[in-house]
């Protein structure tokens, strides 16, 4: 009976080595490097502010005349709201410097207040054509953070990771 075991154990204690062996492409060739992208929750235009701490999305309403902002933060998942009334974008149509002050949207139903909000406004009736432009947010403050002329280009943003 030993023989017979012997003669069982010693093909598997000859293979055991070999079990586990095969090639396989380290971890990180097997994966592509991932992008990192952001996506604008209304789809509009992400605009990055400093390294990526936060974002503003410019969404525009053509028939309106109207440009909305929105405070997000650095991954463009959640609404930042900011202590300012107001901020100011410059914007270059047609070769002519126009300037936009988006005011602070007060919202009852997410308690939003001026002075307290993520939405910000402007009409202006150039906004209705202009499908393209180039711009400068002057100077927003968010969090006791303040950021100055930042420059993008609307649709295009200024995002380009």
């Amino acid at each position: 009976m030993p023989t017979r075991l012997l003669l069982l154990l010693l093909p598997c204690a000859a293979l055991a080595p070999f079990a586990g062996c095969a090639r396989q492409p380290p971890a990180a060739a097997a994966a592509a490097p991932r992008r990192h992208e952001h996506h604008p929750p209304h789809g509009g235009t992400p605009v990055v502010l400093g390294d990526e701490a936060y974002h503003l999305e410019l969404v525009r309403d053509p028939g309106a005349g109207v440009l909305q902002v929105f405070i997000l933060d650095g991954e463009m998942e959640n609404f930042i709201r900011a202590a300012m009334p107001s901020f100011t974008i410059e914007a270059t149509v047609g070769g002519e410097t126009r300037r936009l002050t988006l005011q602070a949207v007060p919202d009852p139903a997410t308690g939003e207040t001026v002075g307290d909000t993520a939405l910000f406004s402007a009409e202006a009736e150039w906004l209705r054509t202009a499908g393209s432009f180039d711009g400068v947010v002057k100077s927003v403050t968010i969090r006791g953070s303040t950021f100055t002329d930042v420059a993008f280009n609307f649709p295009q943003g200024n995002d380009h990771d």
